[in-house]
């Protein structure tokens, strides 16, 4: 067989993702939301516990992109008027940036996440693959252990 339909460590994903970053749907807002972090415990088919850490960001959406309605937890849309100067708001999409650990370390989950959105947001020109590298490959100490 070719392997196909077998997922690897890397991209076995122990819950739906979208549907737990947001789990009140995705949405477009008219007005930027301050940064969230949570981190959740799934227990996968084997009982095996995931820390998924999810930070979610939102970012302006290109006014050149077609959007739907904007929603923000009301029903009502106004409507358009084609002659109108007015400017369109501007609506903000969600993104979210995941961690998905067998290991409990909230923390460390917060400050790697935090350190990602930092350089993709402040636009710094460190590559991304190469700090996603090095957070991959340091050493957490034990609790308790050698100081």
């Amino acid at each position: 067989g070719s392997g196909a339909g077998r997922s690897t460590p890397l991209t076995a994903v122990p819950c739906p993702l979208l549907q737990f970053c947001q789990p009140s749907g995705w949405q477009l807002f008219t007005e930027r939301n301050p940064p969230t972090f949570f981190v959740a415990v799934l227990t996968d088919i084997n009982s095996e516990r995931h820390y998924c850490a999810c930070f979610t960001f939102w970012e302006a959406v290109d006014s050149a992109q077609p959007q739907s309605h904007p929603r923000n937890g009301e029903g009502e849309e106004e409507e358009e008027e084609p002659s109108s100067p007015v400017q369109p708001a501007q609506l903000f999409a969600p993104k979210s940036l995941v961690l998905v650990s067998r290991l409990d370390h909230a923390e460390v989950f917060r400050n790697s996440l935090g350190l990602i959105y930092t350089i993709y947001v402040d636009g710094l020109s460190v590559s991304l693959e190469n700090v996603i590298g090095n957070l991959l490959t340091c050493t957490i100490p034990i609790t308790g252990g050698a100081q």
